[in-house]
């Protein structure tokens, strides 16, 4: 893996797939790898199935119309149980469960159960999970949650007096790597994220996204140009269908039929999948997601400024937070550090007195727009300054972090700094945000981190700026609609400095000039303009979903620039003797 010519570790990605996290009673937990792993999990109205989808080669051993039959023959099958009675045996549901009590329910249902063990064993060792949901939402707002946490129906059963969970929340196995489908064919992932960083998740979902789209151009153009003129994303293989091969041999060498897990579930077990389900419904209940999906500007607009995409975002949603509340508060941004070996990430600290600066001076009205314009250009400097100090492992939270661990291992005091109010205030991150910056996907978002907090997860477009903000008992609404408010302020600010095009009146007519390379002319209209200057600042993301920076930032120009740094404009003069004479003269940037 790479960005920009620099490598990156690439140790996450052998936790990516046949992955899981196992509870452990008294103990941490630990992230169990199968290698070898060629099967895929499929659940469906809270069931389980499984079905054997790589040759021992780790080559393909199933097609898109294989797929196709199994996923039918998986639904047809799933959808024979009652509902009542999927929603009782929803096993899948003790993974939300606190960790040791997941560890002693997972404990109680294997050590004396075979089948119960070996079940657990197939689903552990997996590829990934395949969740397949009936459900379909209703708008983007409730996509996003059902893709977080799933969805929350207290239902009434038919001619009964009683009532069930029919919400999507128990159809998941938050311990791997779940692809989430919905009944109108949207799809998403939900990542256990103590093995991997988003970085590592958004990669195998652009690889997926890009493949689709390159399959697409080449079956339209293969017609034409002919194959192999797009190449493939991913290494192409030779699909060996497993099926196939079976009956033109008349011999199974590979059965990738699906089947289906059963357990062997005790009265204890029963409970707790009835109490974890409980929690669950509390938890949901509690929280509350919302999409701001902002369209009228995006990198372009804040690049042409000169400042950080990133920076600009992040002073967005802290003065979104102030503008509400009156207050700045501890603020968080992943750095990926995956250019170091074993690298993941460091925290970095939006809330700088920069940031509090320009929050304090936009929101007093006495401040003029060329007050506000140098105290935005301040914060976003040394929010980029501390960024990419992070990147390059001078970050302190990771640091301080590993100390403290490493006390608490070997049973060392901890020093008493540990418990001091700024080491608590640091780490009660109230605005926990982090990025997402790829085109193949349109929500990002991940839940608050404290029970007074919010999580905000963003992409920023060339256009647009996408914002998937979540939190518990809190006006996540409200807060979304303030960060709308501040964007649009923000813009009328960005377009003062930016030089409207307009169309210039003609004074002249234009001078015919007699090519001296061919017979033909050209009519070139004289310009008084001078190109614009445009920012050099780094344009990319800092942050979780992208590397760092480079360590030289390259030049930015906008198409205006790039278009004419690169025409030859030719200067006439006439003499008095009615002679022609030409220079050719690059136009000059402005500095």
């Amino acid at each position: 893996d790479t960005f920009r010519g620099t490598p990156l570790c690439m140790d996450q990605f052998k936790a990516l797939f046949g992955s899981c996290r196992l509870p452990h009673n008294g103990l941490i937990d630990c992230i169990s790898v199968d290698p070898d792993s060629s099967h895929v999990v499929v659940m469906n109205r809270n069931q389980v199935y499984y079905f054997q989808a790589l040759w021992s080669d780790g080559s393909p051993a199933v097609d898109e119309s294989d797929i196709k039959a199994i996923l039918h023959a998986i639904k047809l099958d799933a959808a024979k149980l009652d509902s009542v009675e999927a929603a009782k045996n929803a096993i899948g549901v003790l993974t939300t469960l606190p960790r040791k009590t997941w560890a002693l329910a997972r404990e109680n249902l294997t050590s004396t159960n075979r089948r119960n063990q070996d079940a657990m064993n197939v689903i552990d060792s997996a590829l990934f999970v395949l969740v397949l949901d009936d459900y379909i939402p209703r708008d983007i707002h409730n996509a996003a949650s059902n893709m977080l946490h799933g969805t929350y129906e207290w239902q009434k059963v038919e001619g009964r007096d009683d009532y069930y969970q029919a919400g999507t929340c128990l159809n998941r196995w938050y311990d791997k790597l779940q692809i989430i489908v919905c009944g109108d064919g949207s799809a998403g992932i939900n990542f256990e994220h103590s093995a991997i960083d988003g970085h590592t998740a958004l990669r195998f979902v652009s690889d997926i996204f890009a493949e689709t789209v390159v399959a697409f151009a080449q079956s339209i153009t293969k017609i034409i140009h002919g194959v192999g003129k797009i190449p493939s994303i991913l290494q192409s293989h030779n699909i060996k269908r497993a099926s196939l091969m079976a009956y033109e041999s008349d011999q199974v060498v590979l059965d990738t039929s699906p089947r289906k897990l059963r357990f062997e579930l005790p009265p204890s077990i029963l409970d707790k999948i009835f109490y974890a389900e409980t929690a669950l419904g509390d938890q949901i209940v509690a929280s509350d997601m919302y999409v701001l999906e902002f369209k009228d500007y995006g990198k372009s607009l804040i690049v042409s400024n000169k400042m950080s995409p990133d920076s600009f975002v992040q002073m967005s949603m802290l003065l979104a937070y102030y503008r509400l509340y009156g207050e700045i508060v501890c603020m968080y941004e992943p750095v990926l550090t995956k250019q170091y070996y074993h690298g993941r990430t460091e925290a970095m600290r939006s809330a700088t007195p920069q940031a509090a600066a320009f929050c304090k001076t936009w929101m007093s009205t006495f401040s003029t727009k060329n007050e506000k314009m140098e105290a935005l250009t301040l914060a976003t400097r040394e929010h980029s300054r501390l960024v990419k100090e992070s990147a390059g492992g001078k970050g302190v939270d990771r640091h301080l972090f590993a100390l403290k661990s490493i006390a608490d291992k070997n049973g060392i005091p901890t020093p008493a700094f540990f418990e001091s109010t700024p080491w608590k205030a640091l780490n009660h991150t109230v605005l926990s945000t982090s990025n997402c910056g790829n085109p193949s996907l349109r929500l990002f978002g991940f839940g608050p981190v404290v029970p007074d907090g919010f999580g905000i997860g963003y992409i920023i477009k060339d256009h647009a700026l996408q914002y998937s903000v979540s939190s518990k008992h809190r006006q996540t609404r409200r807060f979304v609609r303030s960060l709308e408010v501040v964007l649009s302020e923000l813009k009328g600010l960005l377009m003062t400095s930016m030089r409207s095009v307009k169309v210039q009146q003609q004074k002249s007519q234009p001078i015919m000039v007699k090519n001296q390379s061919s017979a033909s002319s050209a009519s070139l209209e004289p310009r008084s303009s001078k190109p614009v200057a445009v920012s050099d600042d780094y344009d990319g993301y800092y942050g979780e979903m992208s590397p760092a920076p480079p360590t030289s930032s390259p030049s930015q120009e906008d198409s205006a620039t790039k278009y004419f740094s690169k025409v030859m404009v030719r200067r006439i003069s006439t003499s008095a003797q009615g002679k022609e004479h030409d220079s050719l003269k690059r136009p000059t940037p402005a500095v």
